[in-house]
């Protein structure tokens, strides 16, 4: 009898302890953060390679997706010139503002920034790297040519595409993380 209920007890122990194990608290085992970054504010600041005043617009979206429209700025620049550009990236919702570029460039080789100019004349390179060798566009190389026609306004597509674990270079993989249209204009 003794051994009857000797292996009862053991077998309450056992399912007690499964039992417990099944509800203990995710906190203790924590898995990667693979989420978006949070992007209040994307600056774009382009230096005329030989010298000048640099031009930046800022997109700002405070409040999100949502609420409250976000405030694009107009991007002008000068016919047949050559830019260094460069990106700032900030967490508006935080007190103080997060930099977000550092975290994008602390994990390089998650992100991916896209450049698309349509209606005007710029064409804009990519001029860094994350250590696979793989651009990342924090750091850019715009060049405009002729002036736009009577004053047209185009557009600047800047997008920062998430790619943990698949970037490859190409867009396809990943989520994105802020996209912005600047109305743009070369004069």
């Amino acid at each position: 009898m003794n051994t009857l209920l000797f292996r009862l007890f053991l077998l309450a122990l056992l399912a007690s302890t499964t039992l417990l194990s099944a509800c203990k608290d995710d906190k203790e085992d924590p898995t990667p953060d693979e989420d978006n970054e949070q992007i209040t504010t994307l600056i774009y600041t382009l230096t005329p390679a030989g010298g000048g005043t640099p031009v930046t617009v800022q997109y700002r979206d405070l409040d999100g997706d949502g609420g409250t429209a976000p405030t694009i700025g107009t991007l002008t620049l000068a016919p047949n010139t050559t830019y260094t550009g460069t990106l700032e990236l900030k967490d508006e919702t935080k007190t103080p503002a997060e930099n977000t570029t550092a975290e994008i460039q602390e994990k390089a080789e998650e992100h991916l920034f896209f450049y698309e100019p349509s209606g005007t004349n710029l064409t804009v390179t990519r001029t860094d790297k994350d250590k696979n060798n793989l651009e990342i566009g924090l750091t850019t190389r715009a060049v405009t040519g002729a002036a736009n026609a009577t004053g047209t306004t185009g557009t600047l597509k800047i997008t920062l595409r998430h790619q943990p674990g698949s970037k490859n270079g190409t867009f396809t993989p990943g989520s994105t993380d802020v996209e912005v249209n600047f109305p743009t204009v070369v004069r």
